[in-house]
């Protein structure tokens, strides 16, 4: 079994920009698990667990799928709820092309029995999981800058493997399609 997903990479400079981000969020009490600013991603389909066999035939949809290059804008830190966030990300702006992508992929796997997703898509990259809440995020999320945090030319996506380890997730890259 191989724990999957196809995603969009973030360039290094808005990398840089998430790291400096994330320094913030450490000045609250709140337990935060940050995510590795290297692999920060825009999920556009989790897949779970599939089959050896199976991941050779999204290798083979994956590849049919076509779109121009485009531009996005990723956000400051936001809290995923006002009351009581669970997770923490920057959102991710653009004319429509991520969703229009998240919808291809979404109908390009179905016939191989993936579930299309019952939520709105939400372009979004995680940044930090709130293990344990503390009043003193939202004070903190206060100072983080809320305005762009740098724009990236999207020139493909990848299908990912996830391992999970005690330190954090590795992925590996399966397959990159080019646009």
């Amino acid at each position: 079994m191989v724990r999957a997903f196809v995603a969009i990479d973030l360039c290094d400079e808005v990398r840089t920009e998430i790291r400096e981000s994330q320094d913030l969020l450490k000045r609250c009490d709140a337990k935060l698990s940050l995510v590795d600013p290297g692999i920060i991603h825009l999920t556009l389909k989790f897949l779970g667990e599939v089959d050896e066999p199976k991941i050779g035939r999204v290798i083979d949809i994956l590849q049919l799928i076509r779109h121009e290059p485009f531009m996005i804008t990723v956000g400051g830190p936001v809290g995923s709820s006002r009351s009581k966030p669970r997770v923490i990300w920057c959102n991710v702006m653009d004319q429509g092309e991520c969703s229009d992508l998240h919808y291809q992929v979404e109908e390009a796997l179905a016939p191989l029995g993936f579930e299309r997703e019952n939520r709105e898509f939400l372009a979004h990259a995680t940044v930090a999981r709130v293990k344990q809440f503390h009043p003193s995020l939202y004070g903190v999320l206060g100072t983080v800058p809320k305005g762009p945090l740098g724009n990236c030319i999207v020139k493909g996506m990848k299908l990912k493997k996830s391992t999970l380890t005690p330190r954090g997730p590795v992925y590996e890259d399966l397959l990159e399609v080019a646009f």
